[in-house]
C-alpha cells in the first residue's frame, strides 16, 4: 500500500484564517501550522490518506474562503441556539492515476475543522496520516484509550503519559496547554455508518511527540466516493472551550421529523447502591416513591429486569410508575461486547426485525426511553449498530442512554433522541475500585474541562451517602456535580433515603434541576484544580464549584455576565459533619468564595436577564 504525501507547494500568498483573523492556518512541510494570536499553538506535521496507489499527491488548485454559516437549535446540550461561521478552503490534489483527493479546511472563530474527500478509490477504507506534533514539556490532559473511555485524565508533560498510564494509544478528547493562556481541544466529529471512530497513536521522540490519528475497524470499501469525518481542534482561552459548540456544528443536521416527545430530566437510579440491577420489584418502587417525593420525572429500571422475582414482571414495574405519574426508562445489553457472565436482558436488539419488535413492546407498555450498555469499542459494525439503534427508538419515540460505549461526537444533534452517553470514569466506579475514593475530587475538577466539552457526560452524581467504597468529597461538591456536567438525562446515584433525609431546599432544588441549558459560562477554573461553571436555563443561573484539592482554596469569581437585579440562594458546605449544610440567600454574590477541601458550593440565581 502506498502512501499519498502531500506536495509542498505555496498556493495562497496570505495564510487561511478564522473570520476573527484570531486563528491563522499556513502549510508547512507535509502538513500545516495553527496560529492563535499569531504564536504557534498546533502542529498538523502530516497530512494526507494511505491509499492502494503509490507515488506523491500533486496540489492542483486551492480555493479562496467560502463562507459557511451554521444555526440550529438543540433540546439538550450547553446551549439551545447554536451559531458558527466558518471560513471553508479546499485544497485539491490528484494521484499519480489522476484521482482526486480533497483536503476541505474550515476555520472558525473557537477552532478548525477538517476533513478528507476522495473520488475513485477501490478498496477498504484507508487509514490516514493524519498527525498532531506535540512538543514535550507541553501540558496535557490525555486519557488512556478504552472501548469504553472510562478512565482518568492526569496532567503530564510527555507523550509518555503520567505515571501509571500505559500504552500508546490514546483516546479523544485529548486536551493541551500549548501557550499561557491557550488550549486546544482535539476530538472528532461527523460519524457516520460508513465510518469507524478514531484515536491516536503515540510515537514518542526526544523533544516531541508524534499523535497520529488511528481509525478502528472498518471492513467496509470506500465506493466511488468517499468522505471521513471531521478532525476538530477547539482552540482559544479555558472558557472558549469550554463554551465551543464544535462537535454538533460539524455534525450533520437533525434527521427525525417530530421531536416534541424529547424531554430531558431527572432520573431516581438504583444500581448505585445495591451494585446489582433491578430484578427486585420492591426496590424498584422505592426509587419510583422517590422520584415521586423529589418531584423528579423518570425512574431507570436497571439490568436483571428480565430475572424478576417474585412472581412481578417489567410490565408490572412500568405499570406501577406510570401509575404514580414517573416516566420509567429499561436497560438492554447490547449483546457485542461483553456477553458472557454480563446481565441481561441479551439478544433482544441485534436483528433489526428483533430490534423493532422490541422497541414496538417498550412503547405500547409505556416506556419512555432506554439504556443500552456493552459495546465493544469503535469500529464501524459499533458505530453503524449505534445509528441503527437511535433511528429505530425514535421510530417508537423512546429516548436512548449509551453506556459502555464511546465518546459523543456529534449525534446528539442529528438525533437528539440520545440524551447522554457514558463514556466516563463516573461516580459508578465507587462500586468497583478503592482508588477512586482519593482520585474523584480532582477528577471532577478535570472533566468539565475534557469529557464534557464534547457533548453529554452519564456521570450519574450526587452521592452523600456511601457506595461500596467511600467517598470524602462533600456534600455541597456532591450537589454541585448536578451542575457542572451537562447530561441530558441526569441520574442521581445516591439511594432514596440518603436523598430523602436532606434539608428540604435540597429536595427542592433535585425537583426544579435543568437538564437541559440555553446558555453555558465558565467563570473560572484550571484542570485537576477548581472549576466554576455556571449554566441558565430560562431567567435562572446555576452556578457549580468544585475544589479538586484536599487543601482549603479561595476562588474568585466575576460575577459581570449577570444582571444587577437578583436574588442567590446559596448551597454551602458547613464544615460540621453533623449538619453539613449552610444554605443561605443572597443579593450581593461575593467576589471571593472559600472551598473546603474536596468541596463545593451551588448559586442558584434568579433575575432578570442582562442584555
Amino acid at each position: 500500500m502506498g502512501l499519498f504525501v502531500l506536495s509542498v507547494l505555496t498556493v495562497f500568498s496570505s495564510p487561511a484564517t478564522s473570520p476573527n483573523g484570531h486563528i491563522t492556518l499556513k502549510q508547512e512541510g507535509k502538513g500545516f501550522q495553527v496560529y492563535y494570536h499569531g504564536l504557534p499553538v498546533l502542529t498538523i506535521s502530516e497530512v494526507g490518506l494511505c491509499s492502494e496507489a503509490s507515488g506523491s499527491l500533486t496540489l492542483v488548485s486551492g480555493s479562496q474562503p467560502r463562507r459557511v454559516p451554521v444555526d440550529y437549535t438543540m433540546l439538550s446540550g450547553k446551549r439551545s441556539h447554536c451559531t458558527n461561521v466558518f471560513n471553508e478552503y479546499r485544497y485539491d490534489y490528484r494521484d499519480e492515476a489522476q484521482r482526486k483527493q480533497v483536503l476541505v479546511m474550515r476555520l472558525c472563530n473557537d477552532g478548525i475543522a477538517f476533513r478528507y474527500e476522495a473520488a475513485g478509490l477501490t478498496g477498504k477504507t484507508p487509514q490516514e496520516k493524519t498527525t498532531f506534533r506535540v512538543a514535550e514539556g507541553t501540558p496535557r490532559w490525555m486519557m488512556t484509550w478504552s472501548d469504553g473511555y472510562e478512565g482518568f485524565y492526569p496532567l503530564s508533560k510527555s507523550g509518555k503519559g503520567a505515571e501509571g498510564q500505559k500504552g500508546n494509544r490514546w483516546a479523544f478528547p485529548a486536551l493541551l496547554q500549548p501557550a499561557e493562556d491557550c488550549y486546544v481541544l482535539l476530538s472528532e466529529a461527523g460519524i457516520e455508518r460508513n465510518h469507524a471512530a478514531s484515536s491516536l497513536m503515540a510515537e514518542t521522540a526526544d523533544s516531541y511527540t508524534d499523535y497520529h490519528l488511528f481509525t478502528d475497524k472498518n471492513d467496509q470499501t470506500t465506493g466511488s466516493q468517499w468522505a471521513t469525518p471531521w478532525r476538530i481542534a477547539i482552540i482559544g482561552s479555558m472558557a472558549d472551550v469550554v463554551a465551543s459548540t464544535l462537535v454538533t456544528d460539524m455534525a450533520e443536521p437533525c434527521r427525525l421529523k417530530e421531536t416534541d416527545w424529547i424531554q430531558p430530566g431527572v432520573v431516581s437510579w438504583v444500581y448505585w447502591a445495591y451494585n446489582h440491577g433491578s430484578n427486585d420489584y420492591s426496590i424498584i418502587k422505592k426509587y419510583v416513591d422517590a422520584a415521586v417525593d423529589l418531584h423528579l420525572p423518570y425512574v431507570l429500571i436497571d439490568a436483571e429486569w428480565d430475572e424478576m422475582k417474585d412472581g412481578k414482571t417489567i410490565e408490572d414495574a412500568v405499570a406501577y410508575a406510570r401509575e404514580k405519574g414517573i416516566r420509567p426508562l429499561i436497560w438492554y445489553n447490547s449483546s457485542v461486547g461483553w456477553i458472557n457472565g454480563a446481565p441481561g436482558p441479551k439478544f433482544r436488539l441485534n436483528k433489526p426485525e428483533d430490534r423493532e419488535k422490541e422497541f414496538a413492546w417498550c412503547e405500547r407498555i409505556g416506556v419512555a426511553g432506554v439504556k443500552i450498555d456493552f459495546f465493544s469499542g469503535d469500529s464501524q459494525m459499533n458505530m453503524a449498530y449505534c445509528i441503527d439503534l437511535l433511528e429505530s427508538a425514535a421510530r417508537h419515540h423512546l429516548t436512548v442512554n449509551f453506556h459502555g460505549a464511546t465518546i459523543p461526537r456529534g449525534w446528539q444533534r442529528t438525533y437528539p433522541n440520545l440524551l447522554s452517553t457514558e463514556g466516563v470514569y463516573g461516580a459508578e466506579w465507587y462500586n468497583n475500585v478503592a482508588t477512586f475514593t482519593t482520585r474523584a475530587a480532582r477528577h471532577n475538577c478535570t472533566l468539565p474541562f475534557t469529557r464534557n466539552v464534547i457533548g453529554p457526560m452519564d456521570y450519574t452524581p450526587c452521592a452523600f451517602s456511601d457506595s461500596q467504597h467511600p467517598h470524602i468529597t462533600t456534600h455541597a461538591h456532591e450537589l454541585a456535580l448536578t451542575v457542572v456536567y451537562e447530561s441530558a438525562l441526569q441520574h442521581l446515584a445516591d439511594r432514596p433515603e440518603s436523598l430523602l433525609a436532606q434539608p428540604e431546599a435540597v429536595r427542592r432544588f433535585f425537583g426544579s434541576l435543568p437538564t437541559a441549558w440555553d446558555d453555558t459560562h465558565l467563570v473560572a477554573g484550571y484542570p485537576g484544580e477548581y472549576v466554576i461553571m455556571a449554566r441558565r436555563s430560562g431567567k435562572t443561573w446555576y452556578v457549580g464549584m468544585l475544589n479538586g484539592s484536599d487543601e482549603e482554596r479561595t476562588v474568585k469569581a466575576d460575577w459581570s455576565f449577570l444582571d444587577k437585579d437578583y436574588e442567590a440562594q446559596c448551597f454551602a458546605d458547613s464544615g460540621d459533619s453533623s449538619d453539613p449544610w449552610l444554605i443561605t440567600t443572597t443579593r450581593q454574590l461575593p467576589t471571593e468564595i472559600k472551598l473546603l477541601p474536596r468541596g463545593g458550593r451551588v448559586y442558584v440565581i434568579k433575575g432578570k436577564m442582562k442584555k
